[in-house]
């Protein structure tokens, strides 16, 4: 009786519907492909809207980081329409290359027809990302998040021209060496540390004396061999800083699964308000796509099916169990027969 009690409760679709975000357990992290070859595998995204244009009518950045190396780039926009993104991206690429793959999110100017036209001239295979589940495109996420308090950071003590020194932010970010690669963005790249303002007063101190020239056959030599160690060392130190980040976020952690024509709940990107149920459905598991993601589908809906993160999702219980009521007799009722 007691389990019958439990699943009865349990399959309570109002309660289903007003649970908690955090109802779910999380599903074990899975760490990004580690990529070798520098701008083989690049992720983009917009940052903005800023509250106010510049004089120049500059309110976006789009950004660019390196899945390799972890360089960064970055161009003001005026809007997000799919043209100009086009644009911006291929002057960004007639100094890096084209990319193999390229991982974007599920946003409009992305998925045009243009950016789909300029991905299939140029051999590029796109990735999306996906929905709702920024851990997919954290890369460009978290320096977005860096970039973005740097631009806050430059308006509220100088100006709101922030479009101007956008590069001069850029050069801080990559002469910084990367947690995770224990290398600096510039270093992967060019194969030695950036000459900065401290570069300088270093060299003051130390009484630097400039080596003498070496012939282009020994540079390039030295160059290559450099890259090679660094880009090796860098593999390595991200290696294990994967491993450490999936020990620390599998703690509490299990593996979820779904079969095709399950029902599930899914949760909600955004709320209108606090009162508002954070979950809708029961919708149904179309296909399995890949360890954890799942093509949804909306049979009592016009929308198309869509693709959500295991994370994203919870299971369903629909209630079988038939309840009868009973009441105590009255005074005034008919007696049971015999």
């Amino acid at each position: 009786m007691g389990k019958d009690i439990a699943i009865y409760v349990r399959s309570c679709e109002v309660c289903q519907r007003v649970g908690k975000p955090q109802d779910q357990v999380k599903a074990p992290l899975q760490p990004l492909l580690i990529i070798e070859v520098p701008f083989q595998r690049v992720a983009v995204d917009i940052l903005g809207p800023f509250p106010k244009k510049t004089p120049r009518g500059k309110q976006y950045v789009l950004t660019f980081v390196d899945f390799a190396t972890r360089w960064p780039e970055a161009v003001a926009l005026g809007n997000t329409r799919a043209n100009t993104v086009c644009l911006a991206l291929t002057d960004i690429f007639a100094r890096v290359g084209w990319p193999s793959d390229i991982l974007t999110d599920s946003g409009s100017n992305f998925l045009a027809g243009t950016m789909e036209k300029l991905w299939e001239t140029h051999g590029v295979n796109h990735l999306v990302a996906t929905p709702y589940h920024h851990q997919t495109n954290g890369l460009v996420e978290r320096f977005n998040g860096t970039l973005g308090a740097m631009i806050r950071k430059f308006i509220n003590e100088f100006s709101n021209n922030w479009d101007l020194v956008l590069q001069q932010l850029l050069f801080a970010y990559r002469a910084v060496p990367h947690p995770s690669l224990g290398f600096s963005p510039f270093e992967l790249v060019y194969g030695h540390e950036v000459k900065g303002p401290l570069q300088l007063v270093k060299q003051q101190w130390e009484g630097f004396t400039p080596s003498p020239g070496t012939n282009i056959l020994d540079f390039v030599s030295n160059l290559q061999s450099t890259l090679r160690h660094s880009l090796a060392l860098a593999r390595e130190n991200l290696k294990d800083a994967q491993e450490e980040q999936k020990a620390w976020y599998d703690r509490h952690a299990r593996e979820r699964s779904f079969k095709v024509g399950d029902q599930v709940m899914v949760l909600k990107a955004q709320q209108a308000h606090k009162m508002e149920a954070s979950w809708e459905g029961p919708f149904t598991v179309q296909e399995c796509l890949e360890a954890v993601n799942y093509l949804i589908a909306f049979p009592t809906s016009t929308l198309k099916p869509k693709v959500y993160h295991v994370n994203s999702l919870k299971p369903f219980y629909s209630r079988d169990l038939k309840v009868c009521q009973f009441t105590a007799q009255g005074e005034d009722d008919a007696e049971w027969p015999e």
